[in-house]
């Protein structure tokens, strides 16, 4: 073991006398960024890189200077983002780069303060957004297969990743160029797909490298959860553990990175959040740095934001990543912002004797390591490593005693003083509080809408069969409304089972225009069936259908293939069962009120609004308020409501979803972000789409703040 170590330090010493693999050369002026198996180089001088993930669509432009800046402040070094395809080419080569699109004021408020930028184009990107990423025309060019070794599919991905990449230096904002990107990256875990596409799947690995480097962006680029990422794209770690599942750098000429760090986890409806500790974070960056050799670490996500719009992906809840240092409103979360901070000050402390060298591993006890990074000048910095998650332990190292807790890592900048242990929190916790401001508990403060429920006869779109509800949105709107009709001869009114079998995700039936009941799936298990009795007049009697997705599937394979909505319909009675899948059906795609845009305030006028009354599904309405005093974030509680979307000033604060309770019987999201950007100091126009039946009265505006309590927790 002892020569395997010297070994390594042996090749860390001469790597630094040898030429250095680089993806490519860099000009003068922002610096020449390359790599070798110990770190990235930038302007000759290796790094120790601590990265958060902000993107910028999810949160709003005159947010983005506060949330780089308490990054900085935070010991953040780069600022990684996706690149969202389907935000910026909705149409094919219709190109959107404004407002929350606009990258290139992103990552030039990223170079004003003084930090670098890792730029994720993908552009396949899961990322709990709609898609995966991928615009919806894509869906409908001729013989596609996504993610493959196909000609139609490589052909987009190029065209819109050659995009992206040429106005990067159009600005002038690859480091090459004197601008911020020090890193790209080229697809996203392909790995977990590859065998899917069987021979298909590694040509187009070394294809997709290839391109990507051929676009001479004059910096590295990555590849995530990809092993066996061709040279010279660096393959990197994701996950919660990569000090302990990283298999390591494929070359070792490449440095060890981990471009998710997650520092929670995202949220979908009727799921609780998923908490992940400041000491658990902390552990696995400091074993990632002692163990795989870390030198750049991202936080994924720093600050997660709000997935407005129709942005989420399948069942994702609109909040995103609120539990990352910096949580969706920007505010700061302790104690992980400062236990992370603190971190990040410790290891900045030694990394310049960190990356010198390759460490060398002694054995403190069973289940206790002491990683030593000894360079040539002298200096000494010591991970001090106890595995252990049960117990707390005393170790004996260079001649001194260490009590290390239950899984926790010390770090020694000097060798002999513990600058910071992972498991000790010293940052005060602090408390997020939510206060009305603004209140909407009189009927006469709304007005009410409700949508129109067609039928069969004013249909226009017709098929003998039932389609599929994506391809038939285009992904322009979330409903989808089923329309046919049955007869019934007898002279009295029947009573009959309804038994509706769809893919996803959600679907109210009406029969004759009265409500006959509701369903829905739920996350990774989309399909179910909807099951009600219900009363057929004599005669004719219209069925109408509302199938409704909540985002589309962003992950997995074929995602082209991917189908939703009314798969069959059958009506059942006490002798026989009909099954009218195969009937005449007829569709309409989308609301009344979206085509008329009700939301918005020339769009509201054309509705016939009328004052409140009893709650009814399918129900719009209409209120105004006026901006809550000062500069605290603000919320919408939806906490009354059921399901639909809001708009604010005709822009959509997202969906919500408060009637699909978690195992705890509560919401699994009840306050809903409302920019200051997207305000006017009075009269500002709100909507809501109410899929239910909820009650408006009880809607407040909330502001939001953080208290920080007096007392200490430390552990």
């Amino acid at each position: 073991m002892k020569m395997q170590w010297l070994w390594r330090n042996w090749l860390a010493a001469a790597a630094v006398l040898l030429v250095v693999i680089a993806a490519a050369s860099a000009s003068a002026g922002g610096g020449n960024v390359s790599y070798d198996g110990r770190s990235l180089i930038i302007d000759g001088q290796r790094k120790m890189l601590f990265s958060g993930s902000i993107h910028y669509p999810r949160s709003t432009p005159d947010m983005w200077p506060s949330l780089i800046s308490k990054a900085k402040e935070g010991g953040i070094d780069v600022i990684e983002t996706y690149v969202f395809w389907n935000l910026h080419e909705s149409q094919p080569g219709q190109y959107d780069f404004s407002g929350r699109r606009d990258i290139v004021a992103f990552i030039k408020q990223i170079q004003a303060q003084g930090l670098y930028a890792c730029l994720r184009i993908g552009p396949y990107i899961e990322g709990e957004w709609t898609y995966g990423g991928f615009p919806f025309w894509l869906r409908d060019v001729p013989g596609i297969v996504f993610r493959s070794n196909n000609e139609p599919f490589k052909l987009y991905m190029q065209n819109f990743t050659t995009k992206i990449v040429n106005l990067m230096k159009s600005e002038g904002l690859y480091a090459s160029q004197g601008g911020p990107i020090i890193l790209s990256q080229i697809e996203n875990e392909y790995q977990n797909v590859e065998k899917a596409f069987g021979e298909n799947g590694p040509p187009y690995v070394l294809w997709a490298a290839q391109m990507a480097v051929e676009l001479q962006t004059g910096v590295p680029w990555c590849m995530c959860k990809q092993d066996d990422a061709p040279d010279p794209v660096i393959n990197a770690c994701n996950g919660l553990r990569c000090g302990e599942t990283f298999v390591g750098p494929n070359s070792p000429n490449k440095p060890s990175i981990w471009t998710e760090n997650w520092t929670s986890f995202y949220q979908v409806y009727g799921q609780n959040a998923t908490l992940r500790s400041a000491e658990d974070i902390a552990y696995h960056v400091a074993l990632f740095i002692a163990r795989k050799n870390g030198t750049f670490i991202n936080y994924y996500m720093y600050h997660g934001g709000t997935n407005f719009g129709r942005t989420a992906a399948e069942f994702m809840i609109t909040s995103y990543y609120d539990q990352a240092p910096l949580d969706e409103y920007g505010l700061i979360r302790q104690p992980k912002w400062g236990h992370l901070k603190e971190l990040h000050a410790a290891v900045k402390l030694c990394s310049e004797t960190i990356l010198s060298v390759f460490p060398s591993m002694q054995s403190l006890g069973e289940q206790q390591e002491a990683y030593v990074f000894s360079g040539d000048s002298g200096a000494c910095a010591a991970f001090l490593v106890n595995i252990d998650n049960r117990k707390s332990v005393l170790v004996q190292f260079q001649n001194s005693s260490y009590e290390l807790p239950r899984q926790s890592i010390s770090i020694l900048p000097d060798c002999k003083t513990v600058s910071f242990n992972t498991a000790k929190v010293s940052t005060q916790f602090n408390t997020r509080t939510a206060l009305p401001a603004v209140q909407f508990d009189a009927a006469e403060k709304w007005e009410q809408f409700q949508e129109v429920i067609p039928q069969l006869d004013a249909t226009s779109l017709r098929s003998d069969i039932l389609l599929e509800h994506m391809n038939t949105t285009k992904d322009v709107s979330d409903y989808l409304w089923y329309t046919s009709s049955i007869q019934q001869d007898l002279p009295d009114q029947q009573s009959v089972t309804l038994s509706v079998k769809s893919l996803g995700h959600v679907l109210h039936a009406f029969v004759n225009r009265e409500h006959a009941g509701s369903a829905h799936g739920q996350f990774r298990n989309t399909s179910f069936t909807l099951e009600s009795t219900i009363s057929l007049n004599k005669g004719t009697n219209n069925i109408s259908l509302l199938s409704a997705t909540v985002g589309l599937p962003d992950s997995g394979s074929f995602l082209e293939h991917r189908a939703l909505g009314v798969q069959s319909v059958i009506i059942q009675d006490n002798s026989e069962a009909k099954n009218i899948t195969n009937y005449s059906w007829g569709y309409q795609v989308g609301l009344l009120g979206e085509k008329l845009q009700i939301y918005s305030s020339e769009g509201s006028k054309s509705a016939n609004w009328s004052s409140l009354s009893s709650s009814q599904p399918l129900t719009w309405y209409k209120s105004a308020f006026d901006a809550p005093e000062g500069d605290d974030p603000i919320a919408l509680n939806l906490g009354s409501m059921g399901k639909g979307e809001a708009w604010v000033n005709g822009q959509s604060i997202g969906r919500y979803w408060v009637s699909f309770r978690t195992l705890a019987g509560i919401p699994s999201q009840t306050w809903y972000k409302v920019p200051r950007s997207f305000l006017q100091p009075g009269d500002n126009l709100l909507v809501l789409f109410e899929e239910e039946t909820g009650n408006p009265l009880d809607i407040t505006v909330d502001t939001i703040s953080v208290t920080k309590p007096s007392l200490r927790k430390l552990v």
